[in-house]
């Protein structure tokens, strides 16, 4: 079994997972709170909301987090700008600037002599390209995101919940979203090396999702999204190094998989236990 993990030897693919697991682990904290308040359409549009700063910053040679940044930033303004002023429900403008955004992306890109190679690395990551640098910038993100999310946590719970008694209890539930967009912000920058903007939600709700399978906590459902979605990052890589697959998609493959699985696991494990029960009653019952 050795050969199978022979590419972990390599400094680019050990750089990959570390990388990934650290990217895994915002995922992990900020999926779970996404899957709670059911915002996986956010998530989706600010991932293609980033690019047009990811191909803006790679045609001037700038840091492309920064651009991505930048652009997510914008993408979350706008969305409430145009929520505001042309009062129009959440859902219609996110998806009116989610294309918008999405197109101003592919006409930059477009000017680019190089719009193939582009295009792919923006769509679908190039997790293999991680660098020092880039594990340092992620370090410092995971370190943000558990630091707002320990910060926010009991405003969270609350705005969650039960907005207007985050109100009487003085927890600013306001502040609470523009924390929780905040976190999903950061989480899609930093995971758009790993997987690409078209991918990048799979990461962020596939783990959350399988481990709400398993858990009620919240702190619980973090910590195993987060373990969830490191094997899911090892597990890709491992499969694109010896099926010769793209490694974004591959992660994000095994990640969706691995939430189909715990869900049929789950139900299996219902089922299994009513079957007890009903046979303990059947024993117990008077002849």
């Amino acid at each position: 079994m050795t050969w199978l993990l022979d590419p972990l030897s390599l400094d680019f693919v050990l750089r990959a997972l570390i990388g990934g697991a650290i990217v895994a682990a915002i995922c992990g904290i900020v999926g779970t709170w996404v899957v709670i308040r059911g915002m996986a359409f956010l998530g989706e549009a600010l991932a293609h909301g980033m690019l047009p700063g990811v191909a803006l910053a790679t045609l001037l040679g700038a840091p492309v987090l920064l651009g991505a940044a930048v652009s997510a930033a914008a993408m979350s303004f706008g969305i409430g700008i145009v929520q505001r002023r042309a009062k129009l429900s959440y859902d219609t403008s996110i998806g009116m600037l989610f294309v918008g955004m999405l197109a101003l992306g592919v006409i930059v890109i477009s000017h680019s002599a190089s719009f193939a190679t582009d295009a792919t690395a923006i769509l679908f990551g190039d997790i293999l390209a991680i660098s020092a640098a880039d594990l340092v910038q992620l370090a410092v993100a995971l370190a943000v995101t558990v630091a707002v999310a320990a910060l926010c946590h009991r405003a969270l719970v609350a705005e969650a919940f039960d907005p207007r008694v985050a109100s009487v209890l003085g927890l600013r539930p306001r502040l609470a979203r523009v924390a929780l967009v905040g976190l999903v912000t950061i989480a899609v920058v930093a995971s758009y090396q790993a997987v690409g903007s078209l991918l990048v939600v799979g990461l962020l709700l596939a783990p959350a999702v399988a481990a709400g399978h398993w858990t009620r906590r919240i702190p619980a459902t973090t910590a195993l999204a987060a373990l969830i979605g490191a094997v899911a990052v090892l597990a890709g890589l491992l499969v694109s190094w010896h099926a010769g697959t793209a490694a974004g998609a591959s992660i994000a493959a095994v990640a969706i998989l691995t939430a189909g699985v715990s869900g049929v696991l789950r139900a299996a494990v219902r089922a299994a236990r009513r079957s007890s029960a009903s046979a303990d009653q059947g024993v117990l019952a008077p002849v």
